[in-house]
């Protein structure tokens, strides 16, 4: 591509591909999701009356909803959806999951990783990765769960304070 971005509704493929991570914690709430593809393919959860809107305008959007993830092929050349924090927003999330206790929750929003007695409450099956939550409720990461390492039980893959942290370019 000649460095172009192409904005476009999700195929059915695609689609599927992110109801098959949501079904990995529970139930996709949302169905209508963008793409922005350009280097990458990059999607965003879109209101869709306003898409029909800009769509009947025939204007491309240059902003636009929530970003939820990326769609990459991995090593094997297999398509896969690689969702961020923000798409759990978008799905009941009804397995998979902890919640971690005050000080834990704050530690994991540093960059820290959970100790086995930091876990308030965990709901695992199957997927090895985790959606974090606090003590009030609210997302503040992802995790990947190591049974076996009582000290490094939920390990930090990326959390809200991640912006925060994030080294600024001068």
């Amino acid at each position: 591509m000649s460095g172009e971005l192409r904005v476009r509704r999700l195929s059915a493929w695609e689609f599927d591909l992110l109801l098959k991570e949501a079904e990995k914690h529970g139930e996709l709430v949302h169905d209508f999701f963008a793409l922005v593809e350009g280097r990458f393919r990059d999607v965003y959860a879109v209101n869709e009356e306003v898409w029909r809107r800009v769509e009947a305008l025939g204007m491309r959007p240059y902003a636009f909803g929530t970003f939820v993830g990326t769609i990459k092929v991995d090593e094997s050349l297999v398509e896969k959806f690689y969702p961020n924090i923000e798409f759990f927003y978008f799905v009941d999330v009804q397995k998979n999951y902890a919640v971690l206790g005050p000080k834990a929750a704050f530690l994991f929003t540093t960059g820290k990783d959970v100790p086995r007695r930091g876990v308030r409450k965990l709901v695992w099956r199957g997927s090895k990765r985790l959606v974090i939550f606090d003590g009030q409720g609210n997302i503040i990461g992802l995790g990947l769960v190591d049974p076996k390492d009582e000290e490094r039980f939920i390990k930090n893959m990326g959390d809200v304070g991640e912006f925060l942290r994030r080294k600024r370019r001068e």
